[in-house]
């Protein structure tokens, strides 16, 4: 595995794991180390940003856990990835080189030699098989002919974490919470067992920082561009708690006929990459990691089939989830009329056949071996 971050760091914030995630995350046997960091939210309660009133609760919690045999989990990312790393290390098989960013492949008779350059210069190492998961703006997607850039949303997402002592009661309790609002909408839930709560906002804007992961904000940057005619008070003072934030612009990019060239294949957001209106992106690059294992360890004798067969099973899903994420955005950030009709909408579904809407999504499991 080459990773190009030099070192790894408690970084990000928040992220949620659904079923669809965790059913995989346990399966690999990182549920144990992950489980101590987790909060399993009892619902997500989306809520009107203008007037604070609440449009429906969806039941997760035990409601979720029996109904799909596997939990829902706000976590945050860097708690995630120490448990990956960990699980990685105790694996005598895995070798994890950091500070080394691969910028080339060549494919061979006897498989792929990759060139990943470090401090110390280029190294090239050679396998039976490259999975490129090097994100929204990937080289090797490049490489292998997709050179179509990522397009802007129009929309910049700012993130920041806040001790959960410092928070209104209200925003402690084990709920995500989503507030809508005329061109901007708020997610708020607790990681770290409950020690703090992860706050997001994202609302229109034409910020854009082409191939920059963030960049640093202030809280005076986004207040200026929030007032209490658009947000609720309550919600205000929680985004006035942190003082440093995060903030980067958000891109997309089209569905690709193939995920593949030979040995060759792309995974996670260097073939999918997702608007954030599902908190779908990792589960659906840890949806794949267990899909292409599968199609290798059945077919390990001709990678390049595996990879056609693994593309073949991922596509429609991802694609499907793709199409969903993006429409969501859409009915976030109606004006007055438009966020009329979807509040009744959403209060005559009612929180439990909202949950049952996504049973496609979160009852997701690997298919049959190969």
């Amino acid at each position: 595995m080459f990773e190009q971050a030099e070192r790894l760091e408690e970084t990000g914030a928040g992220i949620q794991l659904s079923p669809n995630a965790t059913r995989t995350l346990i399966a690999l046997g990182v549920g144990e180390r992950l489980q101590p960091h987790a909060v399993t939210p009892q619902g997500l309660r989306v809520l009107n940003a203008k007037s604070g009133r609440e449009i429906v609760r969806m039941p997760l919690g035990d409601t979720a856990a029996q109904r799909y045999g596997a939990p829902y989990w706000s976590i945050h990312r860097g708690d995630l990835q120490s448990a990956l790393a960990a699980a990685v290390g105790s694996e005598i098989d895995v070798s994890l080189r950091l500070g080394m960013r691969v910028e080339d492949f060549a494919v061979h008779a006897n498989g792929v030699t990759v060139a990943a350059r470090g401090r110390s210069g280029v190294w090239h190492e050679r396998g039976d098989v490259l999975l490129a998961a090097d994100g929204l703006w990937s080289a090797i997607r490049a490489r292998i002919g997709f050179r179509e850039p990522p397009r802007f949303a129009g929309r910049v997402a700012w993130r920041a974490l806040v001790p959960a002592i410092e928070a209104a009661r209200e925003f402690r309790s084990p709920l995500v919470h989503l507030w809508l609002g005329r061109e901007a909408h708020i997610v708020h839930y607790p990681v770290k067992a409950g020690a703090a709560i992860n706050i997001v906002v994202i609302m229109n804007d034409s910020w854009n920082t082409p191939e920059r992961w963030s960049e640093p904000a202030t809280r005076d940057d986004l207040l200026r561009r929030l007032s209490s005619e658009q947000v609720v008070p309550q919600v205000l003072g929680l985004i006035n708690r942190p003082t440093a934030w995060l903030k980067w612009a958000l891109f997309d990019r089209g569905p690709l006929a193939s995920w593949s060239q030979g040995p060759v294949a792309l995974i996670g957001d260097a073939a999918h990459p997702m608007l954030p209106y599902l908190a779908q992106g990792a589960a659906m690059g840890i949806e794949d990691g267990a899909v292409v294992a599968q199609c290798l360890a059945g077919m390990p004798n001709d990678p390049a089939a595996a990879l056609q067969a693994y593309g073949a099973i991922r596509r429609p899903r991802t694609g499907k989830v793709q199409r969903l994420a993006a429409r969501n955005g859409g009915r976030y950030h109606l004006g007055p009329i438009g966020a009329a009709f979807r509040d009744a909408t959403m209060r005559a579904i009612g929180g439990a056949r909202l949950l049952h809407h996504y049973d496609w999504l979160y009852d997701w499991r690997p298919p049959t071996p190969l």
